[in-house]
This record gives structure tokens, C-alpha cells and sequence, in this order.
């Protein structure tokens, strides 16, 4: 049986860090650039935790049979005078998701996500954003059937120290 209530990171600290840090590992083998845990886990943690507190944030964790499986986190990012679109409410930012390997392929992701969706339709939000690895397809599949539409497309070069050569930032480009 497959349970999702909201907490507090500030609460479940240890879980959620160790949560995030699996999640780190995961995008490490799409994205070589992601740092490692160990190097951001507090200054991220603090993040979460300060967003979760002042941008009316949300972190749903999923339970399988009274076991932690997975949290989804947002938060609202409040509009400013720098917005090109034709939108002027909040913006729900969903900047953390994660399930562990033991318990996907169950659709607990996508009971999170709806979930989450829920509590801030209710009030009142009507733009989700969403980033995703371009080599990352089952999350873009994911989305698809979620109803996202790709908007964006974010390019980038990471230059060696000297400037002279470009690094790799996919594993398949090594």
C-alpha cells in the first residue's frame, strides 16, 4: 500500500539528505558536471529547508508498506518585472524528486506528482516548471504523459581551466 504525506525537511533531515544524496548519484551517471553530494549536501539541505519555510514549499514523502520510498519537493516562485510571459501569478518550481530503485516502476512518482499538483492547484496555481537532463528520456516520457510540453531548450559549453578546450558533460561523450 502506497501512502504520501506532506512534512517538514527541517523534521526528517536525515532521510531527506540521504534521499537527495541517492538522487545526486542517480543524475551523476546522466550529467558528469553534478557535484558530488558531499561537497553541497548542507548548503543544498539549508536551501530546501529555507525554501520549503518562506516559498510556501512542499516536500511529499511516499510510503510502501510504512516504508520510505520517495519524496517530491516544490516551491512557488513568485512572480517579478523580468517574466517574459503572458502570466502574472506564482510559478510552482518542482526542484527535487526522487524514488528509490527498490520501489520503482510502482507509480509512486507519478502519485507524488499528482498530489502535489492537487494541493497547489487548489490554490490557485496554473504555471508548473519543470527541468530535466536532455538524456534523462524516461523522466521526458513521464512528463509527456503528464501533459508538459518542452518550452526551453537551455544550451551550455564548460570550458577547461585555460578556456581552450570544451569538457564533456555527458557520459556518452567521453
Amino acid at each position: 500500500m502506497i501512502t504520501i504525506q506532506p512534512i517538514q525537511i527541517r523534521e526528517h533531515y536525515a532521510l531527506i539528505n540521504s534521499m537527495m544524496e541517492q538522487l545526486h548519484i542517480s543524475e551523476k551517471e546522466f550529467f558528469l558536471k553534478t557535484a558530488a553530494w558531499e561537497n553541497i549536501a548542507a548548503d543544498y539541505m539549508q536551501h530546501v529547508i529555507d525554501t520549503q519555510e518562506t516559498c510556501d514549499g512542499t516536500c511529499l514523502l511516499a510510503y510502501a508498506d510504512n516504508i520510505p520510498a520517495g519524496f517530491i519537493f516544490a516551491y512557488l516562485e513568485e512572480t517579478d518585472e523580468s517574466r517574459i510571459e503572458d502570466y502574472i501569478n506564482d510559478t510552482l518550481y518542482v526542484s527535487d524528486g526522487y524514488v528509490d530503485k527498490a520501489f520503482r516502476r510502482q507509480g509512486i512518482y507519478r502519485l507524488m506528482n499528482e498530489e502535489l499538483e492537487k494541493i497547489y492547484i487548489a490554490k490557485g496555481i496554473r504555471r508548473v516548471v519543470r527541468y530535466t537532463l536532455t538524456n534523462n528520456h524516461r523522466m521526458q516520457q513521464f512528463l509527456a504523459t503528464q501533459q508538459y510540453t518542452p518550452v526551453r531548450l537551455v544550451y551550455e559549453k564548460w570550458l577547461t581551466d585555460d578556456g581552450k578546450n570544451t569538457l564533456p558533460l555527458f557520459p556518452e561523450q567521453l
